[in-house]
């Protein structure tokens, strides 16, 4: 069975504020009449987008947060393979511990199902974060990359970003922007492979789950 966990990528998809709301320019439109004449019609669909690379399910590259590779330079591998899912109950605008885990780490790769941003098209900010400590904890066992069902693995008004930093550290991939809402606990194989963007920061992903 495979689950998406992508959120659907329109302009009605939040993005943290002051960064860019996809937009999509339509330059040829099937079986509609040229621009510059009524009689030559298109015979193809052509469109532009324009977004920012942090758009809905997508993998930080190191080089957003501190001095390291771009996204093109990250291996792959992170991206795919064993994943164990966790639901969280924990307080909007909280820095997730260890303590707060519901069981024990079972895959390298640890997706956080917290609840804390229930909708894609509307930006709340008093979602849920890491700490540092879950971050150490987690290289510690293994983890090599963690994905939040939230914008981000700080808290919103975070300006220092620790849990960005400790990743950083431990050179651990991220996923930020997931749907994890009809996810059920357990383990599966993920597959979100990040596009091959030269020099870029992030990319967005098409995440699935296998199970």
């Amino acid at each position: 069975m495979l689950y998406d966990i992508t959120p659907l990528l329109s302009a009605r998809l939040a993005v943290w504020p002051g960064d860019t709301p996809l937009t999509r320019e339509v330059l040829l439109h099937w079986g509609q009449p040229s621009a510059n004449s009524e009689e030559v019609v298109s015979n193809i669909t052509l469109s532009s987008l324009h977004a920012t690379v942090h758009l809905g399910a997508h993998a930080d590259a190191p080089s957003h947060y501190g001095p390291g590779p771009a996204i093109h330079e990250r291996p792959l591998d992170a991206y795919l393979g064993p994943c164990q899912v966790m639901r969280l109950a924990v307080p909007r605008t909280t820095r997730i511990t260890a303590d707060m885990l519901p069981g024990p780490v079972q895959a390298a790769r640890l997706l956080l199902a917290t609840g804390t941003y229930p909708d894609p098209d509307h930006f709340n900010t008093d979602f849920a974060a890491l700490s540092v400590e879950l971050v150490d904890h987690l290289h510690q066992h293994g983890v090599i990359l963690v994905g939040v069902d939230t914008p981000s693995v700080d808290l919103f008004d975070s300006k220092d970003l620790p849990a960005h930093h400790a990743f950083l550290r431990h050179d651990m991939a991220i996923l930020e922007g997931l749907v994890l809402a009809e996810v059920p606990q357990g383990l599966y194989e993920l597959i979100a492979l990040p596009l091959r963007l030269e020099g870029f920061d992030a990319s967005p992903v098409r995440a699935v789950l296998r199970g």
